[in-house]
């Protein structure tokens, strides 16, 4: 049994009242659609690139000059090298033939959408029973609330979910996580503090084969105490994952924290080369004018982001849908 300071259960207890006081004030405003939460979740972002655009798109003509301009405005959002080069690139194109260009907004708009790669593998298909999703990333950057949002979003997909906690190393790791699997109604599995992560994950692919659980999210250390150990503790769980069942882990999915910017797009590259991630989720875009990075992912990686997160609430996580993504912001 895990036992912690009065002042560590009464910070949580406070923590997760507040948060079901604003559910509760949630359900009396007007539920907003799909793109209408996207729209309102991405306003940062929006406003920093269209008013770094703002030059370019009340330019007369398209010329050299306003071509840097483009490029300058580009460069500063987070959307990525690839990504601005491409731009600059058809427009360049357009301008090369004579095609006249009306609307260079809805031409940069466009051209994103026709950039940004699509997964078809976003729908989840379960071909064996439990389907084992490794969560993997550092410390702060939402890991712990993405798990509850995911286990609630496959919930309400009809999924029976069960949670593995097996970050044992943080302080209140473990009852943060289960006041989370309480809230999303999944089922949960725990150790005692400092307990072998790789040892919680067997239990939990166990716990999931004798529950009946369609998916199994097992949550991992964000830091130990350098780099290497980390990594060799990710690859430890996958081993031992693989003893029970040579596919899993099915899916390693990546928690990104959309604030950091270009530093994201640096871990990203990180974890993809030691921890054979197959998809990012992209938190707190909410709260920051760097969501242009999500492009910049998507373009320069070749890890998909499957979901972005767009509140503190547990419904607040959607599918990543590359169009609703860029008219959300230039719309």
């Amino acid at each position: 049994m895990v036992t912690y300071s009065p002042t560590i259960k009464k910070g949580y207890m406070l923590f997760f009242k507040k948060k079901k006081e604003d559910e509760k004030a949630e359900d009396v405003k007007p539920k907003l659609s799909m793109f209408e939460k996207l729209a309102s979740g991405l306003h940062k972002t929006k406003a920093n690139i269209l008013n770094k655009l703002s030059s370019v798109f009340t330019s007369e003509k398209i010329d050299e000059d306003t071509l840097g301009k483009l490029e300058e405005a580009l460069y500063t959002s987070d959307i990525g090298v690839k990504t601005t080069d491409k731009i600059l690139e058809e427009v360049r194109k357009k301008i090369k033939s004579g095609e006249e260009i009306a609307n260079i907004k809805d031409l940069i708009k466009d051209v994103m959408v026709s950039l940004i790669k699509t997964d078809e593998r976003r729908e989840i298909k379960i071909a064996e029973k439990p389907h084992v999703i490794l969560v993997v990333g550092v410390n702060g950057n939402g890991k712990t609330t993405s798990i509850g949002k995911l286990a609630y979003y496959y919930k309400n997909k009809g999924y029976k979910v069960l949670i593995g906690a097996a970050d044992t190393f943080r302080a209140a790791a473990i009852e943060q996580l289960e006041v989370w699997a309480d809230r999303s109604g999944a089922d949960f599995v725990k150790n005692k503090m400092n307990s072998d992560p790789a040892a919680v994950a067997y239990d939990s692919y166990k716990a999931g084969e004798a529950r009946g659980a369609d998916i199994v999210l097992i949550d991992t250390a964000g830091r130990l105490h350098n780099k290497v150990n980390l990594m060799n503790e990710l690859e430890k769980i996958s081993r031992v994952l693989k003893k029970l069942n040579p596919n899993a882990p099915h899916e390693v999915l990546l928690v990104l924290d959309a604030t950091t910017g270009q530093n994201a797009l640096s871990q990203a590259k990180q974890f993809g080369r030691t921890s054979g991630v197959t998809g990012i989720v992209l938190t707190k875009l909410d709260g920051t004018a760097k969501g242009g990075v999500t492009i910049a992912i998507n373009q320069e990686l070749d890890i998909p982001v499957k979901f972005i997160g767009i509140g503190e609430q547990k419904e607040d996580i959607q599918e990543f849908d590359p169009e609703s993504f860029v008219r959300s912001i230039f719309e």
